[in-house]
């Protein structure tokens, strides 16, 4: 199938999906391998270069961006929905006055301002340079990562296209909670008399936000190389904020995601590209898991964003991941078998 995303929707009943082809125009614009700039096969950590949806003129991809973005805005719904994502509200001055609370009770109240204002789930993590792209400067010594959650039913009808613009609406809905909900968080720490900065998707700057995310307990790393979350499976999008308020971590959360993912096929086989890798790979110096950025991304380009992997993913789907929590649990040794 040739240049055109395949009409079938995930849950539809059908497990693998036809291969495509990319169109000879969009494998044109892949005029440079990803998978070298993304660090595949290094075994020295560093930095991660910028990247897509880093501004073009970081990176060869500026035509595939553009490609992408009118892919998906031709879909029902979506336009409003990404502008609203990229309409960033004014960050308040930092307070005069600082709020001198111990580094607990500035915790405790900044994670229920952030659930109380559209975000789902909260990480707190210190800084670490990985976190930071190359070229990029960060000095605050503190990550704060949002999760926000998907409507199910809405995500799970990607790929978008011309006639069905609900999945990447969806997408471009919870970019723009995302925008509200970290810089609301950024203005209360800066009322409080910290500095605070807010970095939302979809488009990318300084601040790499799957690592801390991983790091702050907001979940694992899946198979498709994005976040698979206790709470949400692979349905949710992320935000963060760096600042210089004190406060304290918080844990990493191990609940079987990864070692599920690795005798899991759904995300694999339902890939249309074939750009999901079966085995994890050295990437920056890490083993872990990766996707085929050439194979990935014309895709992507082509079919208003994608998220097949995210919707088609056991974790994601609300009635089956309390049955994966318990028998992941059970394999961790978390549990006994009788409970």
């Amino acid at each position: 199938m040739q240049g055109q995303s395949n009409p079938e929707q995930p849950g539809s009943g059908r497990a693998k999906r036809e291969r495509y082809t990319p169109k000879p125009e969009t494998l044109a614009l892949l005029k440079v391998s990803g998978n070298p700039i993304n660090g595949l096969g290094e075994t020295t950590k560093r930095k991660a270069s910028p990247f897509f949806w880093h501004p073009p003129d970081q990176h060869p991809y500026g035509e595939l961006q553009i490609v992408a973005r009118q892919s998906s805005r031709k879909c029902p719904g979506s336009a409003p929905a990404f502008m609203a994502a990229y309409n960033y509200p004014e960050l308040v001055p930092v307070a005069e006055e600082r709020n001198e609370a111990p580094a607990e009770q500035l915790a405790a109240e900044l994670t229920a301002f952030a659930l109380s204002h559209e975000a789902d789930a909260i990480g707190i993590a210190p800084m670490d340079p990985l976190y930071v792209f190359e070229g990029y400067t960060i000095d605050e010594p503190w990550v704060i990562v949002l999760a926000l959650s998907h409507n199910y039913e809405r995500l799970k009808q990607v790929p978008s296209g011309e006639t069905n613009g609900v999945g990447v609406t969806e997408i471009g809905e919870q970019y723009a909670r995302g925008t509200r909900a970290s810089f609301a968080l950024a203005n209360w720490i800066r009322s409080q008399g910290y500095n605070a900065k807010a970095f939302p998707g979809p488009g990318a700057s300084a601040l790499l936000l799957i690592p801390p995310a991983i790091d702050s307990g907001l979940g694992e790393l899946g198979k498709h190389g994005s976040l698979i979350s206790r709470q949400f499976g692979s349905g949710l999008r992320l935000a963060g904020i760096t600042t210089d308020m004190p406060l304290v971590a918080t844990r990493p959360d191990r609940f079987g995601a990864d070692e599920f993912c690795s005798t899991c096929q759904v995300c694999t086989t339902a890939c249309p590209p074939g750009a999901i890798t079966e085995q994890k790979q050295m990437v920056r110096g890490v083993e872990r898991w990766y996707v085929d950025f050439d194979k990935c991304i014309p895709y992507f380009a082509e079919t208003a964003s994608c998220g097949i992997c995210f919707a088609v993913c056991p974790w994601t789907r609300p009635n089956a991941r309390p049955k994966l929590l318990a028998t992941m649990a059970r394999r961790l040794g978390q549990i006994s078998p009788g409970e």
